[in-house]
């Protein structure tokens, strides 16, 4: 690391809240699916902020329309009308089957709003305020307080207790647990269709089954956080898709912007119609032209650069790939994941290897102390999964074999 980029460091520290234990390294710029810090070194970038650069840096049409877009208009206030964000809303309703859509800032948001959505439903029906949310264990849902409340994590929630009320947990996959802290008051049932921070862990398909026939059978909604997994990462647009278990509400961001900070949370017209109504909720910057403009952008150039074909396709290599490992190497225990969200499960804590790894080139993240997650660009080739494998192989015959030294 050279004197400039530590100084930098330095500076971060003294300046910026410290919630986050950061890597030593200042990235400056980046180009497709690579990162240059600013001493010019170039890492491959396996981590896409945090599931967000799906198009990979420095896309020239994405860039192209933002500036447009900024040369307009950049914000107004949800109490006027603007192009970009109806055209945006008209395209989420497409390519999500949804019927209404409310524009946020960030997933958390969009949490945030979707709880309201539930309570206000239930509400509705029998005026009572004392309902009841189920949410998941090992869940991950954001840092506000009405999306920590759902977040399945005890460890995130305990300094900030009390959180919102009337929540329980079951377990993912497990519809015995769900149905045992089901009651008259239930309102909503909340997971993620992959679960991300928890694990990499996807919802099975007959799991996801039951919880759709038991939330129409007692008019409970049905909500899905898409955040990490959605916006094709799966190989559908969205997770649930691959089963057909469309959702009453549903959360989005992440590579819905593709970097500019935008969230979503859509519903059936059932629900919008008997939920959220004028005063109920806002926003001063959710759905304003910039961000929505970004918006139609990244769908447009998903479909036009057939981003879910390579998926498919690359996501497919990169599990093969990743599940060589497992069996390459004892320390690892399994690999879990669907498409281009992946995790390998190590009997040990990966901070060492994930930093030896970036000490050669390559970005990775954990997901717990004991996983990696694989959640790079989009439109990552074979090539790439390749050069990644090399270097992360290095990495865990260096780490694994001073371990056991």
């Amino acid at each position: 690391m050279s004197t400039a980029m530590q100084n930098y460091i330095d500076e971060a520290e003294k300046a910026l809240l410290h919630t986050y234990n950061r890597y030593q390294v200042v990235f400056e710029k980046g180009d497709g699916v690579y990162l240059y810090d600013t001493d010019g070194k170039r890492y491959l970038d396996f981590v896409s902020g945090i599931a967000v650069f799906a198009l990979g840096y420095n896309n020239r049409e994405y860039n192209d329309a933002l500036k447009e877009q900024i040369d307009k208009i950049i914000h107004t206030s949800n109490y006027y009308y603007n192009l970009p964000a109806i055209e945006a809303a008209k395209e989420i309703k497409r390519i999500s089957s949804m019927d209404r859509v409310f524009f946020t800032n960030s997933g958390a948001e969009a949490i945030e709003g979707a709880i309201k959505t539930a309570r206000k439903y239930a509400y509705l029906k029998d005026g009572s305020t004392d309902h009841e949310i189920i949410a998941m264990n090992h869940s991950f849902h954001g840092r506000t307080m009405g999306a920590l409340s759902v977040t399945g994590n005890p460890h995130y929630r305990e300094a900030f207790e009390p959180m919102i009320g009337n929540i329980r947990f079951a377990r993912l996959n497990d519809f015995d647990s769900v149905m045992e802290q089901v009651t008259d008051k239930t309102c909503a049932i909340i997971f993620e269709t992959v679960q991300g921070e928890g694990g990499i862990y996807p919802a099975s398909e007959e799991f996801m089954k039951k919880i759709r026939r038991l939330c129409d059978e007692r008019d409970i909604l049905m909500i899905l956080d898409e955040i990490q997994c959605g916006m094709g990462r799966t190989g559908e647009m969205f997770a649930w898709q691959r089963y057909g278990m469309k959702p009453d509400v549903m959360t989005m961001a992440k590579a819905l912007g593709c970097g500019v900070p935008v969230g979503a949370f859509a519903m059936t017209e059932k629900v919008g119609a008997h939920s959220l109504a004028a005063g109920d909720h806002g926003t001063t910057y959710g759905g304003n032209p910039l961000a929505c403009a970004a918006v139609c952008k990244v769908i447009e150039l998903f479909e036009k650069q057939n981003v879910l074909d390579n998926v498919r396709k690359v996501g497919e290599y990169l599990g093969q790939r990743l599940d060589g490992l497992t069996a390459e190497f004892d320390c690892i225990e399994t690999r879990r994941g669907i498409g281009m969200m992946q995790g390998l499960v190590f009997d040990r804590p990966v901070g060492d290897v994930i930093a030896k790894a970036m000490d050669k080139g390559l970005v990775l993240i954990n997901a717990g102390r004991n996983i990696i997650r694989f959640v790079p660009s989009l439109v990552i080739t074979r090539e790439n999964v390749d050069d990644m494998i090399t270097i992360l192989r290095e990495s865990i015959q260096e780490v694994c074999r001073n371990a056991q030294a």
